[in-house]
């Protein structure tokens, strides 16, 4: 489909059009002409209200349910769910059923989402279905289009093997993720421990339990060499850490999920299981501190952490209600809320280096990938601007900014009704 993008702002510090006002053809995928203003008569002309134009958002760590858990989230409704909040590209946990640890199921995601917008990169697990005792096929997995290994929301309690696991990828630059969650610590926690989880009742998961983990890992990957993500970050003591690791020349890059930079635990007294993630939501001196290492570039991402959970395991009691919240339709308009539009941008895009995603520069013979939105509007997330099968939303009634529209990728265009 040929494209003709109408008096876009185009945001890309790596374009000589930043900032600027442009009209933009798209033929057969590629950016062919950018100028003031093109007039072109086969081409679908979309004129939408103060459109700008960013490369393609890419969201680390989206779980869809299928294989196993569909009742939760498709994959074709999660990746419609992705391309209607403006991703042009989506890493799917290996938090299915059968777990994804072989070069067999990374190709059945794959193959189901050959023909979507959406680019998909499969995470595969770090070690046989997640339990943490064996390495899973990396390499295999690599060869089939896995981009990263991770047990989902599972921390690596064998230091040797995270060892073992950093040493073997650099043998095909391959990228190692470890939770940050040391499990004898945390135990049976279910809020962040601190004075509210005192007052309601609730068993704590201490900030410890996070920074101990990283600092353990931290001196691995000093040891081994390679590259270490660390995701999900809740912790103003971990974003110092990340920080003088950096300052190592360590390859290490983190994230943090939007509902940790948008909420404190202060929103527990209500008991409502929505809160309920993990890591979980911490105090106000954390979430400045995460804000600030976003704006200082030592967190290198905003994820949406996009967990879709069925009613039965989330509408029950607090401490059985399972950790998660969905987050794709939300996470750009509650960034946009806290932070610049360029720092936004940056956010969503800042990973795509780590993880080998294809980024490509909004210029004259590019590949056209891009996230179309309107940065302005002001508005409240609710029930109704939910788009997944599953209504686990974090960030039910929080104020928003900016209006996605869509996206233009793999010579589609997705744009909302």
């Amino acid at each position: 489909m040929n494209v003709l993008l109408k008096s876009a702002t185009i945001i890309d510090p790596s374009s000589k059009h930043h900032g600027k006002k442009r009209d933009v053809l798209i033929e057969k995928g590629i950016i062919t002409k950018i100028a003031g203003t093109i007039k072109e008569t086969k081409a679908k002309v979309v004129s939408l209200k103060n459109l700008h134009i960013s490369q393609g958002w890419f969201d680390t760590s989206t779980s869809f349910g299928e294989p196993g858990y569909e009742e939760r989230e498709t994959i074709d409704n999660g990746l419609d769910t992705a391309a209607r909040s403006g991703f042009t590209a989506v890493s799917i946990n290996a938090n299915t059923d059968p777990i994804t640890d072989n070069k067999g199921q990374v190709k059945f995601l794959k193959t189901k989402a050959s023909f979507h917008a959406v680019n998909v990169h499969p995470t595969g697990a770090l070690t046989v279905k997640s339990k943490g005792i064996d390495l899973a096929e990396l390499y295999d997995m690599h060869n089939e289009g896995a981009l990263s290994f991770y047990d989902y929301k599972r921390p690596v309690t064998n230091p040797n093997l995270l060892k073992i696991a950093l040493q073997y990828a650099q043998n095909f630059d391959g990228l190692v993720q470890s939770f940050p969650y040391e499990q004898a610590i945390a135990n049976k926690g279910v809020v962040n421990e601190e004075e509210n989880s005192t007052k309601l009742g609730l068993k704590g998961i201490p900030a410890l339990s996070e920074e101990l983990q990283i600092a353990r890992d931290l001196y691995l990957l000093e040891y081994t060499g390679g590259k270490l993500h660390i995701p999900t970050i809740s912790t103003k003591k971990s974003v110092q850490l990340i920080k003088d690791a950096k300052k190592k020349g360590l390859h290490v890059t983190c994230s943090v999920a939007i509902h940790n930079i948008c909420l404190t635990d202060d929103v527990l007294d209500t008991f409502d299981t929505h809160y309920k993630v993990l890591p979980p939501l911490r105090t106000e001196k954390d979430v400045k501190a995460l804000l600030k290492g976003l704006k200082d570039g030592v967190i290198d991402g905003v994820t949406s952490d996009h967990n879709p959970i069925d009613i039965e395991h989330k509408r029950t009691e607090f401490d059985h209600a399972y950790f998660g919240s969905i987050g794709l339709e939300s996470c750009f308009s509650a960034l946009l809320e806290l932070l610049p539009l360029d720092t936004v941008i940056q956010a969503l895009t800042g990973l795509k280096e780590t993880f080998k995603v294809p980024n490509h520069s909004i210029s004259k013979g590019q590949p056209a990938s891009l996230s179309l939105f309107d940065p302005t509007p002001s508005w409240v997330f609710t029930e109704e601007s939910i788009l997944s099968t599953s209504k686990n939303a974090a960030l039910l009634g929080a104020p928003m900014k900016g209006n996605v529209y869509g996206i233009y990728n793999n010579s589609q265009l997705v744009i909302n009704e």
